[in-house]
């Protein structure tokens, strides 16, 4: 990928399967956790799930089994680093 390819800003979808458009960071990680909250009210907290990477730092794991935990309600958290 070359650098004029990477992405700057993120990007966001009006509706399902909709063309991609340019949004600010707070709008995107407002349809992020508008998306979990929907998921959790529909189905529960168990039908989240967290997959951690074997090459993050300890405390980015932490972070992340404690989000799953604390904040959505799941114990549904794996990682690579037990292979």
């Amino acid at each position: 990928m070359g650098r004029q390819e990477r992405l700057t800003h993120p990007l966001v979808r009006d509706v399902r399967g909709g063309p991609l458009r340019r949004a600010s960071w707070d709008e995107a990680l407002a349809k992020a956790a508008a998306g979990f909250r929907g998921v959790v009210d529909r189905h529960g907290p168990r039908a989240f799930g967290l997959f951690s990477c074997s090459k993050s730092t300890n405390e980015m794991n932490y972070a992340a089994q404690k989000f799953a935990r604390a904040v959505i309600g799941s114990n549904n958290i794996d990682s690579c680093n037990r292979t």
